[in-house]
């Protein structure tokens, strides 16, 4: 992308902050340009937060009614899925979708409960549980 190419398009999840991007110059050379971001990108992450919030509200009702555990809702609400969960806390995918069963959730240790609430940035009580919802 040429340096005048960079988008300029005052996105808001930018929240008034710039970008890094590399461009090139007249002379074909890299340059760091600061961009106010591109409506395409904003919307496209629009999308995949709405995504992660239905999907957080889906996961909070399954696991009031039982089906998984608290994981999966804290997951999502801290707007990951389940390769970055994955690679934050260097556990196998098959391993953390074991832990969304509530009997494996309940016997897992504090270790592996830290790695959790290390990565979501709540505590091993938060984590073991759903946030109250206001009525």
């Amino acid at each position: 992308m040429e340096i005048n190419s960079v988008p300029q398009d005052n996105s808001t999840i930018y929240n008034g902050q710039k970008r890094a991007l590399y461009a090139t110059s007249q002379d074909g050379e890299y340059g760091v340009v600061a961009s106010s971001g591109w409506d395409v990108e904003e919307e496209a992450t629009m999308q995949a937060v709405v995504e992660l919030e239905r999907l957080a509200e889906e996961a909070y009702e399954a696991c009031v009614d039982g089906v998984i555990s608290p994981l999966e809702f804290h997951m999502y609400s801290k707007r990951l899925d389940l390769l970055s969960l994955s690679q934050a806390t260097g556990l196998f995918q098959w391993r953390i979708k074991r832990h969304f069963k509530p009997a494996v959730f309940a016997k897992l240790s504090d270790k592996i409960l830290a790695r959790y609430a290390d990565v979501m940035g709540v505590t091993i009580e938060m984590l073991k549980q759903l946030p109250k919802r206001e009525s």
